[in-house]
């Protein structure tokens, strides 16, 4: 198993949609985050006049169903951040709703280091494809020496661990169940087995797999050649994934392209129906006939018992 962690949040004003803190044990990261409502009193913490990376994030203006993220540097964050709250035609920025700024709390990290850091983080979030990347075209800078690239190494690695708590995905690693073993990184990846998503009047066939919490359709899966059901649920996700070169067509069908990440099983085989569907019994074990559902169910009847709660009810 890997190692557990903790991390430590804080509400500034007592209430779940105000500004948080959060902070992981041994690590000298500080992370301030909250809404574009609260900027007034963001930009007044003390976080803010020291140097570090933010990022401003949003549904993208050219597709809703898409975040889109600004990632930014500077040695004097609130300035930066009120010139980010003007108007486009002045200069700012008018997508963002949330804001999330990283520091340090021994206040180490200097101006090399954050855009060293904002170029890294560009070039992750731009590969992980969780979002749209503001940024344009983004440069490189390796201006760092070996010992403080290997720190920051480490500070990026407590970045990706914490951001996903606080329900910032964008720069959680994407492992497709067609990625090589090599490419895997270190950390245990929950597997379950292939299922099968049969339509045989259609003659459509569909794998998939669920990795990590996410339900893959796997690469050469066919799909509806048009979405069938009503203008509503995911027919938006169905028409994306056909704009972005996800499903393409294959004589009277549409084929994935490349596997494609699901936030649940239902949206995954809505997507291969063309109308909204139960994954949870739409998805079969591939070579049974057992659900998803039935599957899922049996993991948590395997479980062994806790001594301890056991005895409890003697």
């Amino acid at each position: 198993m890997s190692q557990g962690r903790s991390i430590r949040l804080f509400l500034v004003d007592g209430t779940p949609n105000g500004l948080l803190t959060a902070e992981i044990m041994n690590w000298t990261g500080h992370v301030l985050t909250g809404p574009r409502s609260k900027l007034a009193e963001l930009v007044q913490r003390p976080e803010c006049a020291r140097t570090g990376v933010y990022f401003l994030v949003g549904p993208d203006p050219d597709d809703s169903l898409r975040t889109r993220v600004y990632i930014g540097e500077s040695d004097d964050v609130a300035q930066r951040l009120k010139q980010h709250n003007r108007p486009e035609e002045q200069g700012g920025k008018d997508f963002w709703e949330r804001v999330c700024l990283i520091t340090s709390k021994d206040q180490n990290l200097t101006k090399a280091h954050a855009k060293y850091l904002e170029s890294q983080l560009i070039q992750i979030a731009t590969q992980t494809g969780r979002c749209v990347v503001g940024n344009g075209t983004a440069h490189s800078y390796n201006n760092l020496p070996e010992s403080d690239r290997a720190d920051m190494a480490f500070f990026l690695e407590q970045i990706r661990i914490v951001l996903p708590v606080l329900g910032f995905d964008f720069l959680r690693e994407l492992t497709k169940p067609s990625a090589p073993t090599s490419s895997i990184a270190a950390a245990p990846v929950s597997r379950s087995p292939r299922f099968a998503l049969e339509l045989p009047r259609y003659r459509i066939s569909a794998q998939g797999q669920e990795i990590d919490g996410e339900f893959f359709v796997l690469k050469g899966s066919k799909a509806r050649a048009e979405w069938v059901g009503t203008e509503r649920g995911y027919q938006g996700l169905f028409k994306q994934l056909v704009d972005e070169g996800m499903l393409v067509a294959d004589g009277e069908h549409m084929r994935f392209s490349d596997d494609c990440a699901f936030s649940s099983p239902s949206a995954a085989a809505a997507v291969v129906s063309g109308r909204s569907a139960n994954g949870r019994t739409s998805w079969l074990v591939e070579g049974t006939g057992q659900t998803y559902a039935a599957w899922q169910e049996l993991q948590l009847n395997n479980l062994v018992p806790d001594s301890s709660s056991s005895s409890l009810t003697e």
